[in-house]
């Protein structure tokens, strides 16, 4: 069976803090952008950026302030306009009773997520008491081609260091029968340079024949060597197995997450690009309802699996999401990829 290739690198990416009053309208416009950028017909733009206003003006009173990002997810056939709103509040104990029609606050639109949910092709909403709130939306040209993300087996999210143009760090999923392989690279330093080199070791990734883990850092190695190089991890989970074999070179990190806790996997010094790195893969057992992580440098290593809690029963969106909000370093590139096998 041909591989199913989904570039994790999305397209037309922007962070928009969401911090006074005033940034909702600016959310409102840059989405309504997007979506007509993408083709959206007019109703589902005007649809989009309702929803979104909505969104942000609760990050901002409920959350006290957050961010918000904006994406296009394409196929072959579709374009999607994606939105992750993040904050750090309070958090909601209901989020059920948050998604009926009539539950706002005052200088909200007054629609309510009931009405997002109603908006949105797919809508996904994790909150705890006292950590915050991540909220996924997606808009599709067409309502019938919509994916949700929780029918995704692999997702990601990046974040570029404060004031750089570009995300230094990308990532890239295949999906096979039975196999579902994550690629992160971290390119070296940061801005153009780096996401050049993180560009190129997607590329190689989507179209080697042999994607397992030593064969796809060797080709990536090989690939990078007229760039600035950069650290890059390869897990591939095997659900017939219930194994994931993962190599990694450098400061790439990687571990398997379940209800049991988090198990870390060994990434070896080297920098791919460079002087040939020692290339070895190691086998971790994959419990079910296990989900695989690979993170840069961008997050920090000592974050708890327990923490992840319910979430791991989200999509890989919402874990990857979650985990960059609070475990990410804002004084570097960000990078997280999640992925599952087909339950």
């Amino acid at each position: 069976m041909d591989p199913v290739t989904r570039s994790a690198q999305a397209e037309d990416m922007v962070w928009l803090a969401l911090d006074d009053q005033s940034a909702a309208g600016g959310a409102r416009r840059a989405t309504e952008q997007l979506a007509d950028r993408l083709g959206l017909p007019s109703r589902r733009i005007a649809e989009a950026g309702l929803a979104v206003t909505e969104i942000a003006t609760n990050v901002h009173h409920h959350g006290g302030g957050g961010a918000l990002l904006l994406r296009s997810v394409r196929t072959h056939d579709t374009a999607t306009l994606e939105i992750v709103a993040i904050d750090a509040g309070a958090g909601m104990d209901d989020v059920a009773r948050s998604r009926r029609d009539g539950r706002t606050t005052a200088g909200t639109l007054g629609i309510g997520m009931g009405a997002v949910d109603r908006l949105a092709d797919a809508v996904e909403i994790s909150s705890e008491p006292g950590r915050g709130t991540v909220v996924l939306a997606r808009f599709a040209a067409d309502r019938r081609a919509a994916t949700a993300p929780a029918a995704l087996l692999a997702d990601g999210i990046t974040r570029a260091l404060g004031g750089e143009p570009v995300c230094g760090d990308a990532y890239a999923v295949r999906v096979e029968e039975g196999r579902t392989t994550l690629m992160l690279c971290d390119g070296s330093g940061h801005g153009p340079l780096a996401a050049a080199a993180s560009r190129e070791a997607v590329r190689v990734f989507q179209r080697i024949a042999d994607p397992t883990p030593e064969s796809a850092l060797r080709q990536i190695h090989a690939a990078l060597s007229g760039t600035r190089g950069g650290a890059v991890s390869v897990a591939q989970l095997d659900r017939a197995g219930a194994v994931v074999r993962f190599a990694g070179v450098g400061n790439v990190a990687g571990a398997v997450v379940g209800p049991d806790g988090k198990r870390s996997m060994v990434s070896i010094g080297g920098i791919a690009g460079y002087r040939t790195p020692t290339v070895r893969a190691f086998d971790y057992p994959l419990p079910p309802g296990a989900v695989v992580v690979l993170h840069s440098d961008g997050v920090r290593t000592r974050w708890d699996g327990a923490e992840l809690g319910r979430v791991l029963e989200s999509s890989p969106l919402m874990i990857a999401a979650t985990l960059l909000r609070d475990a990410g370093l804002r004084q570097d590139d960000a990078c997280v990829v999640v992925g599952r096998v087909q339950r």
